[in-house]
């Protein structure tokens, strides 16, 4: 088999599987709209508060750093889970680390969320008490959201950590993985 005639074979079988670049995808003003709908809007990409870098680009995959929430909302996002901080405000700590993610997604799709492919993991790390076990549920803020942005591609495996402190006493941290489009 000549090297043309396997190119346009595959090319064909990629089609047929959906595999190729023009395949159904959200584009970043579709990711846009959703947030706005839900009230949220995505965040500048946060710069590093210490020596990383905020994502690294693998092949097909992106690797972003872990991120933690802002400190100027009007529910507490920093503080230990089961001692300073409620469940409900470890979730929207959660929430928006993932919008957080989002914005460092879109920095390294060079703007474009319409590149996502889907969600491939997320790692969550939970400011908590010993006694606390509601990790899974905090995290869901996150998990959640990316799945309200981008459907089942925005479900990846997870973990739900507890930690007993966390960078800047932030209540969440979560470090991810994207497939995105070459």
């Amino acid at each position: 088999m000549n090297r043309r005639l396997f190119f346009e074979m595959m090319g064909t079988a990629g089609i047929a599987l959906g595999l190729s670049k023009t395949a159904n995808s959200q584009t970043n003003q579709d990711v846009e709209n959703k947030l706005n709908q839900m009230g949220l809007a995505l965040p500048e990409a946060a710069r590093p508060v210490a020596v990383y870098v905020p994502y690294r680009i693998s092949g097909n995959q992106v690797f972003i750093a872990g991120q933690i929430p802002p400190n100027n909302l009007a529910t507490p996002t920093f503080g230990k889970l089961g001692a300073d901080l409620s469940v409900e405000d470890g979730y929207i700590a959660a929430q928006y680390v993932g919008l957080r993610i989002l914005a460092q997604l879109k920095a390294a799709c060079g703007g474009d969320l319409g590149r996502v492919v889907k969600c491939i993991q997320i790692r969550g790390f939970v400011n908590c008490t010993n006694d606390f076990t509601k990790q899974a549920n905090v995290i869901n803020g996150a998990s959640e959201l990316l799945r309200d942005v981008f459907g089942d591609n925005g479900m990846g495996a997870r973990a739900a950590l507890g930690s007993n402190s966390l960078p800047l006493n932030a209540a969440v941290e979560i470090e991810s993985i994207f497939e995105i489009k070459i």
